[in-house]
């Protein structure tokens, strides 16, 4: 029986349904998705192809419980570790691209700094050898002769995603922020347009630019907050001890790719609780699959 996970034909129309999924959600405006004040949204930080984590967080999620509840998902792909130097991560694009299909107004995924390089072929690395080389082995083993019309797939899949989510209720969850030093070439009206080509280039690019920030120093934030008209930011990119970890004035930065990954529940109807607040709100993903591996190898 034909299956996407190695019919590529099947994988395209499969990402390509999701891509427009996305692109014309009521929810879309220009690269943001707008949420408004009703629901719940639960907000993790990066996979990297973490399976047992994932079906934890669609535990968490709810989504059939309410068509109010929603799920951000990022940095799908490139896990740190390769079986024979072979990254089989698009099995996560299309996992998830199937719950884009299934509900197409819920679940978001957003753009991250490995889904723009293996978009861009820019080289990239866990730990693991170039990321971007062991994804194409891994079209190659799914697909073979047909990996470049998987991998056109995926380029429309990643284009499609958008760069954050913003809420009415004050909230903004991005994979990262810029960091202090590229201001000056941060184009910060990005979140009011669509993206273009250029964005996803260094070293200018607006969303290669957010994507790859790090530590922005509080007086940044409080500015991007007055900027943006945000209240609290959640964003991965990462890695932090406990994975979890609030900065102040008004970051919440979460690892979901981790043995102790965790995810945040956050109701929309009132004004979003102040980041150090949501910090102990965090759930851990183990709690959610006790009985199951730490990890799936």
């Amino acid at each position: 029986m034909r299956h996407w996970t190695n019919d590529a034909d099947l994988f395209a129309e499969l990402l390509g349904r999701a891509a427009e999924a996305m692109r014309t959600s009521p929810y879309r405006r220009g690269c943001v998705v707008r949420l408004p004040r009703r629901g719940r949204i639960l907000a993790t930080g990066d996979l990297h192809d973490h399976t047992l984590n994932l079906a934890a967080i669609l535990r968490l999620a709810e989504l059939d419980a309410s068509p109010r509840n929603s799920l951000v998902l990022h940095e799908l792909i490139h896990p740190d570790w390769c079986e024979d130097g072979i990254d089989r991560s698009y099995r996560m694009l299309g996992r998830v691209a199937e719950l884009v299909r299934e509900y197409p107004w819920q679940v978001h995924p957003i753009l991250a700094n490995h889904e723009i390089a293996q978009l861009r072929r820019q080289p990239i690395t866990k730990g693991a050898g170039d990321n971007v080389e062991a994804f194409d082995a891994g079209l190659e083993w799914g697909f073979g002769d047909d990996a470049d019309v998987a991998a056109a797939a995926v380029a429309e899949f990643i284009r499609a995603m958008p760069l954050a989510i913003r809420t009415d209720s004050g909230l903004m969850i991005s994979h990262s922020l810029p960091s202090d030093a590229v201001m000056r070439r941060f184009d910060v009206r990005v979140l009011e347009r669509d993206l273009h080509d250029e964005d996803f280039d260094g070293p200018d690019g607006a969303a290669y630019l957010m994507t790859w920030g790090r530590n922005p120093s509080p007086a940044l934030l409080a500015r991007l907050a007055n900027e943006w008209g945000v209240q609290t930011f959640v964003v991965g990119h990462t890695h932090v001890p406990d994975s979890v970890e609030f900065r102040p004035p008004n970051l919440v930065i979460l690892n979901s790719d981790t043995d102790d990954g965790k995810v945040i529940p956050i109701q929309l109807e009132s004004d979003v609780a102040q980041a150090e607040k949501l910090v102990g709100d965090a759930w851990t993903l183990k709690q959610i699959h006790p009985h199951m591996p730490a990890k799936d190898a």
